[in-house]
Parts: structure tokens; C-alpha cells; sequence
């Protein structure tokens, strides 16, 4: 993998870890904030997954 890719991934995992964690604090924990992280971890990363580490 080369290093921007890397640099992506980290880039965008600080900042989605961030806002998780700005929800977690400002909301109470619910299944539906669970189903909020979890969607959004789905979205952001999966794409990155498929296009960076699973190219063939």
C-alpha cells in the first residue's frame, strides 16, 4: 500500500472518530446512535476498502 493511502485511511478515521465521539457526547447512547456509527463507519469505508486494498 503505498503511503497516501495510508495518510487517506488516517485522515479520514481521525475525523470520523472525532465526530463518533462528538455524538456519543452530546447524545444519549441509543440502538439508533449504534445503527448512526455503524452506517456511517459503512459508508465512509467500505468504498476506501474496495478501491485501495482490493484491487486486483
Amino acid at each position: 500500500m503505498k503511503t497516501s493511502v495510508i495518510v487517506r485511511f488516517v485522515i479520514l478515521g481521525v475525523l470520523w472518530l472525532g465526530l463518533v465521539i462528538y455524538l456519543l457526547a452530546s447524545t444519549p447512547f441509543t440502538l439508533y446512535t449504534a445503527f448512526v456509527i455503524v452506517a456511517s463507519a459503512i459508508i465512509v469505508f467500505v468504498p476506501m476498502y474496495k478501491k485501495y486494498i482490493m484491487k486486483k
